[in-house]
């Protein structure tokens, strides 16, 4: 009986030990563990961009040269011009910069012919259009450099005066030219000759 008894109440007393059990609340955080929760977290450190790569500067163009030689102005480099335009290209510049300097040199010669001749690509009209345009642009920027604009008369005689082929590309390339002639020294025409040349004055440098 005594037995039964005990049996009995066990569970009642295990059951009666869970219930009064309790759980202890964890302590309050002190006011410096409460500042380090509240703070955000510091961000991860930026990975640093990579570093910019510099395009590679222009090589300095070549300083050209010119010389006064056979009754021609002979420049050690071309006038360049931008593909189907009157602009002149910077690689065109040194040219023009070495005749500026010889125009300076020799006041005598009073009066230059610019003459711009083409190749046969493109129609007629077209090239001889284009020639005098550029011949214009080659006297406005000597003029913008300096020389006195009544020294300047700017020809265009298109594909009419060839030197070479328009067959090769070679040819064509040679046919492409720009030439200063002197026209005039100390006021007088050279040879009796036109200043024009008998090509076709492409207009007025002076501005």
């Amino acid at each position: 009986m005594l037995r039964t008894v005990q049996r009995a109440l066990t569970p009642a007393l295990i059951l009666v030990a869970a219930c009064g059990a309790t759980t202890s609340p964890p302590p309050p955080a002190s006011p410096d563990q409460a500042l380090v929760l509240a703070a955000p977290a510091e961000p991860a450190p930026a990975e640093p961009a990579p570093a910019a790569i510099a395009a590679p500067a222009p090589a300095p163009l070549e300083p050209a040269t010119a010389t006064l030689t056979g009754g021609e102005i002979v420049v050690s480099a071309p006038v360049v011009y931008e593909t189907g335009s009157a602009d002149i290209a910077p690689a065109g510049e040194p040219a023009l910069v070495a005749v500026d300097e010889l125009l300076d040199a020799k006041p005598d010669v009073t009066l230059i012919r610019i003459e711009v001749h083409t190749d046969a690509s493109g129609a007629d009209a077209f090239n001889q259009r284009m020639s005098e345009q550029r011949a214009l642009a080659v006297a406005r920027w000597l003029v913008a450099h300096g020389v006195d604009c009544h020294r300047l008369i700017p020809v265009g005689f298109g594909e009419t005066k060839p030197v070479d082929s328009n067959q090769t590309a070679a040819g064509r390339a040679a046919n492409r030219r720009t030439l200063f002639i002197p026209a005039a020294l100390r006021g007088k025409l050279i040879g009796g000759l036109p200043a024009d040349g008998g090509g076709a004055v492409a207009g007025d440098p002076c501005p």
